[in-house]
């Protein structure tokens, strides 16, 4: 029975591993270091509940525990080194750096909303995830995760430049 139940979590992570990573990744600002560790952190935390959770829904469990912790730990600061994947001096292969400098400023505008504007803005515009998900994953009203997303939504254009006037 440990065998199979191993092997149905093994499956599982090696299906959902590059989605997971790349939603802590946007939920924690675009540290990928820092993704990786809120990841491995919350399937831990799945392994211990996977018997009852395993027919049901173990990726919702996963992003709801990812997006508390990553709440959290936004509470916290972080003063160090930021480390990169790659040097800046290495060379890309084909001409991405337009895609590669627009996801990096978009990360980095994520990165300065408050971490519950910032986890509504990813849970209900990058998972596309209904308004009561979010708020469900966010422990509050759906009045307030819409509030949460919209003023998220709206730092974000100011941040990147793309306020637009209102349509009279």
């Amino acid at each position: 029975m440990e065998q199979s139940r191993a092997h149905a979590f093994d499956e599982f992570v090696a299906a959902r591993w590059s989605v997971l990573l790349h939603l802590a990744r946007l939920l924690v600002g675009g540290d990928r270091h820092r993704a990786e560790d809120l990841l491995q952190e919350s399937l831990v935390k799945l392994w211990f509940v996977w018997p009852k959770v395993a027919d049901d829904a173990p990726e919702p469990y996963v992003r709801k525990v990812m997006m508390r912790a990553a709440a959290r730990s936004g509470q916290r600061r972080w003063w160090g080194e930021r480390p990169v994947e790659q040097l800046p001096e290495a060379a890309m292969a084909g001409d991405v750096s337009a895609d590669v400098a627009e996801r990096s400023r978009l990360e980095a505008a994520l990165a300065q909303l408050s971490p519950k504007q910032r986890v509504a803005v990813v849970l209900r515009y990058y998972q596309d995830l209904p308004e009561g998900q979010v708020a469900e994953a966010l422990g509050c009203p759906v009045g307030t995760a819409r509030s949460h997303a919209a003023r998220g939504v709206a730092r974000l254009r100011q941040l990147l430049g793309n306020v637009t006037e209102p349509v009279q």
